[in-house]
């Protein structure tokens, strides 16, 4: 079976498990995951205030059944940081990323996204928070196969240093996600349940 083929089949799986963790665990998982962020933010190296190395970071407005990464982005935001929410600008491109606050009024996008207005000033991120289909505990995530997670943290980590961050449910987690040279490994996991870091190879 070829990557491609091993991906997708992961992909029909990976989808039933995310729809029932967030079934079973309903709205309260996006504040058990704010909170487990919070009390990894020492080790992920992120201070409780924006400085001049942390000052943006980037989420997105959830859909279907991702994890909700909203309170945590609501709490980073009044903290002072830059939060901030992706575009996509075109295939085979890197997502731009839009400024965020809780007042923005959001434009829908395609494929049921929502991501904020042309007139939002563009904001260069130091954490990524991403969302995905499954991951291991090597950093390796599966999303839906545009690979626009993979294009963009490959830019940002030729342009400087980036944390990225998976936001998922702990059901989500599988022994192995099949990988190519062009995915992009994550740094950090969180769930609801606790944070994971990835071992440097």
């Amino acid at each position: 079976m070829s990557a491609d083929d091993e991906k997708e089949r992961l992909r029909t799986i990976a989808r039933a498990r995310r729809r029932a963790a967030a079934k079973a665990l309903g709205g309260d998982a996006g504040d058990a995951l704010k909170a487990q962020f919070l009390a990894a933010r020492v080790a992920m190296g992120v201070p409780s205030v924006p400085d001049a190395d942390w000052r943006a970071v980037a989420g997105y407005w959830p859909v279907k059944s991702e994890m909700d990464p909203r309170p945590l982005l609501r709490h980073l935001h009044k903290r002072g940081f830059d939060c901030a929410l992706p575009v996509v600008v075109g295939r085979g491109r890197a997502l731009h990323f839009r400024r965020w606050h809780p007042r923005t009024a959001l434009e829908p996008a395609g494929f049921g996204l929502l991501e904020p207005p042309s007139s939002a000033p563009r904001v260069t991120p130091q954490v990524v928070l991403a969302p995905l289909l499954c991951f291991d505990d090597r950093g390796t995530r599966l999303g839906h196969g545009a690979g626009y997670y993979d294009y963009t943290l490959a830019a940002l980590r030729r342009a400087g240093r980036v944390l990225a961050v998976g936001i998922a449910f702990s059901a989500q987690q599988v022994d192995r996600v099949p990988d190519e040279d062009h995915d992009q490994r994550l740094d950090w996991i969180v769930t609801e349940k606790g944070a994971i870091q990835i071992a440097a190879d």
